[in-house]
């Protein structure tokens, strides 16, 4: 091919290792301990930190090559195609030293391949137009080590890779640092309800003797004078009815500006839109929950499409919007969730979360307290959906060689 490019399969220049068969029964949650990446602990583009499986450091004979390494391309090969997309990502510079869990592979470049470069032909849509239709098995989908090393593709020069990389990972540094601040305003905006509406140590707040359904759903044996325990389906709007299946949409409406919710996260970016403005988006189905037993949440602020595996709500006055993001934040969702196989929130069941409120005045108050840190978390969003976008658009061509740097 012209310009020193050439076609090559990943065999040839790729190490790739799968984790060890670490014994479950010797798994701790000791955060002293070592984390270990399973396919769980794997996401599309990121490894979830939360509550990982860890191993104890007395026991670590013989383990030395199942250690990562920062810029180690991780891939689930177990289930590695989810509604999000293939589960892949990369250890990043601050991420904890960890251990290699099996049927998780590790790739590393070698040779005429730089680590660095094959993290985007892994995320690249070529790569995944590849995995979709090879992965086999029922009841655990799976790709082997052979299939992923018998991927073909379009490699150039060590100096075209080393400038590809450094203009793609641009955008990543910006996406991940938006990310991190997103992260912190969040954290505050929690620790701010936290205070108010578990503490009871917001503004002007007077206590008295709480009632027995009050200690229930609190846990403390004083409640705010003028405040009000009621269930989440007297403070929303539900609009569970305008949820639509991708399934109808034409195939000519599958890409655009409006981003496309499935189990609150964003799966595609579409043509059209159904709703327009601020709503939260709460699982249904799937993966309904995170590892701290926390609902899947998505707050929006834009024009979006949704399908039928979240719940879409809205704050009834003076409930903000905002406020039900942080209730539901702060809510251990395991007691609402029915089914084994295919666990479920019904509408039903979120209506009758406990929902503590405060008068109007403290809901006013608390929303002006919040709603900066909300505002510019949506705008870092908006700016990482741009970002995203521009990459994921560039990606492709680059990779081809079809634009040079």
């Amino acid at each position: 091919m012209k310009n020193g490019w050439r076609k090559i399969k990943l065999e040839e220049c790729v190490d790739l290792l799968t984790g060890y068969p670490f014994k479950s029964d010797r798994f701790t949650s000791n955060p002293e301990d070592i984390p270990l990446i399973k396919g769980e602990n794997i996401h599309q583009g990121y490894i979830d930190w939360n509550n990982p499986k860890r191993w104890p450091r007395e026991i670590l004979n013989d383990l030395e090559k199942y250690w990562l390494s920062e810029g180690d391309v991780i891939l689930a090969m177990d289930r590695p195609w989810i509604e999000a997309g293939l589960k892949f990502a990369w250890v990043r510079k601050n991420d904890p030293r960890s251990l290699l869990v099996q049927r998780v592979s590790r790739l590393r470049g070698k040779g005429c391949l730089r680590t660095n470069y094959l993290r985007y032909i892994i995320a690249s849509a070529f790569f995944t137009d590849y995995i979709k239709p090879i992965v086999t098995g029922v009841s655990v989908p799976h790709i082997s080590p052979s299939q992923i090393k018998n991927f073909e593709f379009v490699l150039p020069s060590l100096e075209t890779q080393d400038q590809i990389t450094s203009l793609l990972s641009e955008y990543d540094d910006l996406i991940e640092n938006n990310t991190r601040r997103l992260e912190i305003l969040e954290g505050m905006a929690k620790l701010i309800y936290r205070e108010w509406f578990v503490e009871f140590k917001g503004p002007g707040v007077k206590l008295r003797k709480a009632s027995l359904e009050e200690k229930k759903v609190t846990g403390k044996n004083l409640f705010p004078e003028g405040w009000e325990v009621t269930r989440l389906g007297k403070v929303v709007h539900n609009h569970d009815s305008k949820r639509k299946p991708i399934s109808s949409m034409k195939r000519e409406e599958m890409k655009g500006e409006y981003p496309y919710y499935g189990a609150a996260k964003v799966v595609d970016h579409v043509n059209d839109y159904i709703f327009d403005g601020k709503y939260l988006l709460v699982a249904e189905d799937g993966s309904v929950v995170t590892s701290d037993r926390k609902p899947v949440l998505q707050l929006v602020d834009c024009r979006f499409w949704p399908n039928n595996h979240t719940h879409v709500i809205q704050g009834k006055d003076p409930v903000s919007t905002d406020f039900l993001f942080l209730r539901l934040s702060h809510l251990d969702v395991t007691g609402y969730i029915t089914g084994a196989a295919q666990p479920k929130i019904t509408q039903e069941n979120l209506n009758r979360i406990p929902v503590v409120i405060g008068t109007d005045k403290i809901m006013d108050e608390f929303s002006q307290a919040i709603g900066a840190n909300i505002s510019l978390g949506h705008k870092l969003e908006k700016q990482n959906a741009t970002l995203r976008q521009t990459r994921d658009l560039l990606m492709p061509k680059l990779l081809s060689g079809e634009i040079e740097v």
